[in-house]
Formats: C-alpha cells, structure tokens, sequence
C-alpha cells in the first residue's frame, strides 16, 4: 500500500502542477485554466519505511566450554575387550549443546572416528575400533568438542590406554 501510494505521489509530481485563486483562497489543478500559473514543486520527500517488525532475538551465546576430560578408559589403565568395544565417558562443562549443533568427536589411534556424538557417555563400537586402531598393545584416546561445522571448540587432553583380549591361556 505504501508503494502504491509513493508511486501515485510520484506520478503526480511528474505532471504540471497548476494554481488559481478564489475566494476561499488557492485552488491547485492538474489541468490549466484562466488565469492560473504553472507551480513547480520540489522534489518529493521519501522516507524509507520502518524495517518490519524485528525477527525473535537469537537466544544468548552459551558460555564457552570450559573443560573437557576423559574419564573412561583411565589414563594409563586397561580395557577389557576380545571384540574391540568399550565405553567412554567424559566430563564437560558447561553442558553440551547438541541444539546449536555442537557435538562430541572421537578420534582413536590418530583417525577421526565418522560419528560423532552428543552424550558424554557412550560405547565405541566393534566396526570403529576395526576401522581405526592399530595393531599395537598401547592406544590413544581423543574427544573433542565440535561445532556444527567440525571445528574444535575444545579439545581433551589425550588418554593412552591398553586392551587386554582373554584367551583360554588366561
């Protein structure tokens, strides 16, 4: 409605613009007649409209995590597994942020494990420690928190680890 009534404004400022008098005072045509005179008005004075109504404040950046830490496997300790699956679990705070994206990325043996996670407890399983780890009795655990694009908000300090497999000589 605002456009329509700019452009007629506009429109009507574009054709001459012509005055008379009376007797209650000025009279203002577009079409001349005796004894009037062509008015030449300035430029019509636009306004940008007001922006629409402003769009829902964006909740408050969550604090910046402060710490992360492995806590499962212990630094230096053993896990017991024959298939390779075990359980991690960290400590975060502040809590993790899954809903602006942000999430838990796993990294064994240096390869960045595919999944990554939004609980602080969780198993890694038997297809990943096939597809990462390496043939060797020492093994390296490292969690970092990600954001929704993969950059490392903050990253725990590495756990080193050992994997004892039963066998009937055990």
């Amino acid at each position: 409605m605002l456009s329509g009534l700019l452009f007629f404004v506009t429109l009507a400022t574009a054709q001459p613009v012509y005055e008379s008098r009376d007797r209650a005072g000025p009279v203002f045509s577009d079409m001349p007649s005796q004894g009037s005179r062509e008015v030449h008005l300035p430029p019509v004075n636009v306004i940008d409209a007001p922006a629409a109504a402003a769009s829902p404040a964006s909740p408050p950046a969550a604090a910046a995590y402060a710490r992360v830490q492995i806590t499962e496997p212990e630094d230096g300790g053993t896990v017991h597994s024959n298939t390779g699956q075990f359980s991690i679990a960290l400590i975060l705070d502040p809590p993790l942020q899954p809903g602006r994206g942000d999430a838990i990325a796993v990294r064994l043996d240096g390869t960045v494990l595919p999944d990554r996670r939004t609980t602080l407890q969780f198993d890694l399983t038997t297809d990943e420690w096939q597809m990462a780890a390496r043939d060797a009795v020492e093994h390296t655990l490292e969690v970092a928190v990600v954001d929704r694009a993969g950059k490392a908000l903050l990253v725990a300090a590495p756990v080193r680890f050992y994997v004892h497999r039963a066998s009937r000589h055990d």
